[in-house]
């Protein structure tokens, strides 16, 4: 099973992300954009693992529940890993330090079964497109650019999720395992 932890996104953010992608995807027709549908800020990729180990990692992750809801925000556009060298264009999440510390207590809790820990510092983000190569047309950067410091929405943070992700030809499908309520929110 290929797993992955993440928190999901509300229709309007959806919506409004949805009606920028339709903008700018003529200018970029050779970018491998991402289903809308499955759209989720990722807070760790797990990989693949055994349905012994899905079962040890939902039991982490359901000792993660005694922070209080929070507010993130979707906002600006960029590129990983820069914009000189394009391969991910990406939106913006902003959720100051509750959304860090959450991914570094799932980071911790994970590593302690022998996850392997994350080597890049936590950036959250939702991916909107691949490009397979790093030279990508000039129009397209110049679309982005017009797109200026967008904001899409916010949203309330009150659970995260365990994912499994199969790749299919026509992009990934996820499949919500669990979901992890926190302390004083409603229960699903």
């Amino acid at each position: 099973m290929r797993l992955f932890v993440a928190i999901d996104i509300p229709e309007d953010v959806r919506s409004a992300i949805a009606g920028l992608v339709s903008k700018l995807r003529p200018a970029c027709r050779n970018a491998r954009w991402v289903r809308l549908e499955g759209l989720h800020v990722t807070l760790k990729f797990i990989g693949e693992t055994s349905l012994e180990g899905c079962d040890a990692i939902q039991a982490a992750l359901a000792s993660i529940h005694s922070r209080a809801p929070f507010s993130i925000t979707f906002r600006g556009l960029g590129f990983f890993p820069d914009e000189r060298r394009p391969h991910v264009l990406w939106a913006g999440v902003k959720g100051g330090t509750e959304l860090a510390a959450l991914a570094g207590e799932i980071e911790a809790a994970l590593a302690a079964l022998g996850v392997p820990l994350e080597e890049r510092e936590f950036n959250a983000h939702l991916t909107l497109a691949r490009m397979e190569s790093p030279r990508i047309l000039e129009a397209f950067q110049d679309a982005v650019k017009k797109a200026g410091r967008l904001s899409f929405g916010r949203a309330t943070v009150e659970e995260f999720h365990l994912y499994q992700s199969v790749l299919k030809p026509g992009g990934a499908e996820y499949t919500r395992l669990a979901t992890f309520s926190f302390a004083g929110s409603k229960p699903e």
